[in-house]
């Protein structure tokens, strides 16, 4: 990986960004903020993928000349070009293998989100990946349960869960080191308006028959009787039926719903998000006025990934200051 470390500021003919630009993430994500967050490499690390996001979402688009990174190869360029982590190159493999091991033992929440039947359940895709699961993510340092899985629920899906959740009703599993806590989320409308707001994390949310998630069993990765590939879901499904059997549904089972997956967003032109086998209902688009979408909270704590510049009053500042 130390073929990637570059002096030069200015952009190289190979797509590896400019040095002004590799100053600029090191300063916003790894020095700019408090020092508690300084005080571990696993923590250090959350942040460059903070600025691995910000860098993939904002940088790349803006100028597709710059070349992709994983995040990996992006640990290893802003370390080699950050100046209080040069230092730290020669075990920049132990410190990463280390992150990798830390990241599967931080809290996971998120939702099964239940339609009025609850005979559907929301399941999102991944952007490069082709299996299912229910919205969910890691949870930030000193985050409250409910408070990730609402967060993570509306970046993935881009719907409010706050006033559904109840603290008390939830399903959790380990995983290995890792806790998993899905909050049932019972009752939403099916023609409620979906659509992430990360960009390039889902690629299609759609609504499942739970009967065709079966069997329930304790495997991580398992097959639905679809053929539809599941990850983090069969584990839930004994306890989810369990808990449906013990409350009644707002609605009857409606007899004229489809028969396949309700495919309720995807990305748009992506052969990504196909909806394959699904009944289609919106296209990179949302399926009811923008209204019912809330805005992602703007309050302290919230995510890197849907950070975003004012780069005119930054330019402002700039010519004000040099004209000074």
């Amino acid at each position: 990986m130390s073929g990637l470390h570059r002096s030069s500021s200015a952009t190289s003919k190979n797509g590896l960004p400019p040095q002004e630009l590799l100053d600029d993430l090191c300063s916003r994500f790894v020095l700019n903020v408090p020092k508690e967050d300084q005080q571990s490499f696993e923590r250090i690390l959350f942040l460059v993928e903070y600025a691995h996001w910000f860098y993939e979402d904002n940088s790349v688009e803006k100028n597709p000349s710059l070349k992709s990174f994983n995040l990996k190869e992006f640990t290893s360029l802003l370390f080699n070009n950050c100046d209080v982590l040069r230092p730290y190159v020669a075990h920049i493999d132990d410190i990463f293998k280390d992150f990798t091991s830390y990241k599967v033992r931080v809290p996971v929440t998120g939702a099964i989100i239940l339609d009025e039947t609850y005979e559907r359940c929301i399941l999102v895709k991944g952007w490069k990946g082709s299996s299912w699961s229910f919205p969910r993510g890691k949870k930030n340092k000193d985050e409250e349960d409910h408070t990730c899985a609402i967060r993570e629920v509306l970046e993935e899906t881009g719907f409010d869960v706050s006033k559904f959740l109840n603290n008390k009703e939830y399903i959790e599993v380990i995983f290995g080191q890792q806790r998993v806590r899905l909050y049932i989320i019972a009752g939403v409308k099916d023609d409620t308006a979906f659509a992430p707001l990360t960009k390039k994390e889902i690629s299609e949310i759609t609504w499942q028959r739970l009967d065709d998630l079966q069997p329930a069993s304790n495997d991580v990765i398992s097959r639905g009787v679809t053929g539809l590939k599941l990850y983090m879901v069969a584990p839930f499904l004994a306890s989810l039926k369990e808990w449906i059997s013990a409350h009644p549904p707002p609605i009857a089972p409606k007899p004229d719903m489809p028969s396949k997956a309700i495919c309720m967003w995807k990305a748009k032109n992506s052969s990504i998000g196909s909806c394959t086998g699904s009944t289609m209902i919106a296209e990179g688009q949302q399926t009811k006025p923008g209204s019912d979408v809330h805005p992602l909270d703007t309050g302290p704590g919230r995510s890197f990934r849907n950070f975003s510049f004012d780069t005119s009053s930054i330019l402002q500042a700039m010519e004000s200051a040099f004209s000074a």
